[in-house]
């Protein structure tokens, strides 16, 4: 062994070796993002639930000549549904273009 390194002493010695090792990774289950999904599906609603009794004080909205007197808490959901299908429109919009690009890129490869 030594012959060994002192012909080539870019040999490590066996002393010098580090042991091998295995990194091992740990991923998270589904189950486990179930769960959080289903807590966050019960959470949230008792929350909306708890700021509309909060809110109860009824307000005046007008769109587009119609008036109407709401609770606060209604009025405030309604302009958050709003809110997220003016960004998820467009949102789903795109997937569905990029589905469509990489469907035609797909179908090229596998015929050209």
């Amino acid at each position: 062994m030594d012959t060994d390194r002192s012909q080539n002493p870019q040999l490590p010695a066996m002393d010098d070796a580090p042991p091998p090792t295995t990194q091992h990774v740990v991923r998270s289950p589904r189950t486990g993002r179930a769960w959080a999904a289903a807590i966050l599906f019960v959470l949230v609603p008792i929350l909306l639930v708890i700021f509309s009794l909060n809110n109860g004080p009824r307000v005046k909205g007008s769109f587009l000549g119609f008036d109407a007197y709401t609770p606060l808490a209604v009025a405030m959901l309604f302009a958050a549904v709003a809110g997220t299908l003016l960004v998820a429109i467009p949102g789903v919009g795109r997937m569905f273009q990029l589905r469509r690009v990489a469907r035609r890129h797909r179908n090229v490869e596998a015929g050209g």
